[in-house]
């Protein structure tokens, strides 16, 4: 059978382009650093590297979630901090204020330092994170959550939501706290406060009160003392029950409490006990509390004794406050400490997740797939050479070179 000439270059032709396509395939893979290319090089493999792709992609979005989320944590933290810094402060000068040897102007003085400490608090309530939004307002961050009155109280505006953020596929974590979870509640463990009736008139004074028998059916409840003073006899009762003799220094137990009295009660006085929890939970308000009391000068029995009880009443709602803001903050902390363990998780997932790309798409920074690739490389070289030299000499072979 006689070949033709046409056909002859046609098979060269077609021998050079195939040698010269599987040259440059090769060196498409040197030069993006992997075997799969293109999905045609190895389509089981190409599909499931985009599948391993995505989840990589994934992956990294919680990442950079968590590390939004560290970052309000922190913020969070930090004024948490000074707040139980504040209160801690704002503590000790209430013990000073209560010194019986301390003058009116003394105790003034002790008010001043007392409200740089709430300005303090009003500042750390409203502070706001790097993008200018509040940190303690809920979903209403744009707009300071705590806001001052014409008579200087201060009162919450913000809503009672938490902002929350997906830091994993099955984790969604509570990013930040709303202000009245932090100043305006006390934990649900904190005890019994007593405060006595702003209308008192009598010099009686209390201590306490203190838990003495958790079992006692009505321990829980609200009891109210009320003092009568008849004919010169002065007895209390509790929550109107039967009258019983008042005497002084003598402890008065009820539903597993007990509260010392000393000094006399005038008729109609009272003294109010219950859960903190059902009693002035508000920091703002106890700071008020105490700033009006020290700033008002006590002349009388009845005056230094309202002294002497709103004092009182203030530093234990100044300690449920801080157990409150410390509570708070450690659960800030645990949160911190849970996103440290999903960042370890998600490291080495995301490393299974590289070896595995790696190992689909064929990475020639592996050695292995490198010296495969570069011998492939050589002899692909070699090829298109041969194809080459094999075409010269064909194209030579003709009768009219001879005639």
């Amino acid at each position: 059978m006689r070949i033709s000439t046409v056909t002859m270059y046609e098979q060269s032709m077609n021998s050079l382009n195939q040698q010269q396509g599987e040259f440059m395939r090769v060196g498409q893979q040197i030069a993006t650093g992997r075997k799969v290319v293109n999905p045609s090089d190895d389509p089981q493999a190409a599909s499931r590297a985009v599948q391993v792709a995505q989840s990589m992609s994934v992956t990294q979005q919680y990442t950079d979630s968590r590390i939004s989320a560290r970052n309000a944590l922190s913020q969070e933290e930090s004024v948490l901090n000074s707040v139980s810094d504040a209160i801690a402060s704002a503590k000790t000068l209430m013990i000073q204020a209560a010194s019986d040897t301390l003058s009116d102007a003394d105790r003034a003085s002790v008010a001043s330092d007392l409200r740089g400490v709430y300005e303090t608090v009003i500042g750390q309530a409203n502070a706001t994170d790097g993008n200018g939004r509040h940190l303690f307002g809920g979903y209403q961050d744009a707009s300071e959550p705590f806001v001052r009155a014409a008579d200087g109280t201060v009162s919450y505006v913000g809503d009672t939501n938490t902002r929350e953020q997906r830091i994993d596929a099955s984790r969604l974590m509570q990013v930040g706290d709303n202000g009245q979870t932090i100043f305006q509640s006390v934990h649900s463990s904190a005890g019994y406060v007593a405060e006595a009736d702003a209308g008192n008139s009598g010099s009686v004074t209390f201590k306490g009160p203190q838990v003495i028998d958790e079992s006692d059916p009505d321990f829980g409840n609200s009891f109210q003392i009320e003092f009568s003073v008849t004919g010169g006899t002065t007895t209390y009762s509790v929550d109107g029950g039967p009258a019983q003799a008042y005497e002084e220094g003598e402890p008065v137990e009820v539903g597993g409490l007990s509260i010392t009295l000393k000094g006399q009660p005038a008729d109609g006085d009272s003294i109010e006990m219950g859960k903190a929890e059902n009693m002035n939970t508000d920091l703002f308000k106890t700071f008020e509390k105490a700033l009006a009391v020290l700033d008002q000068p006590a002349g009388n029995d009845a005056e230094k004794a309202a002294r002497a009880n709103t004092i009182n009443t203030v530093m234990r709602e100044f300690d449920n406050s801080l157990d409150n803001v410390l509570t708070v903050r450690a659960s800030v902390g645990s949160r911190l400490n849970e996103l440290n363990v999903v960042d370890g998780v998600a490291d080495n997932r995301q490393l299974n997740y590289t070896e595995t790309y790696s190992n689909l798409i064929g990475d020639l920074s592996d050695p292995a797939n490198f010296a495969e690739v570069v011998s492939q490389y050589s002899l692909r070289q070699v090829s298109l050479q041969a194809a080459q030299k094999a075409f010269v000499d064909i194209k030579g072979m003709s009768l009219f070179d001879r005639m």
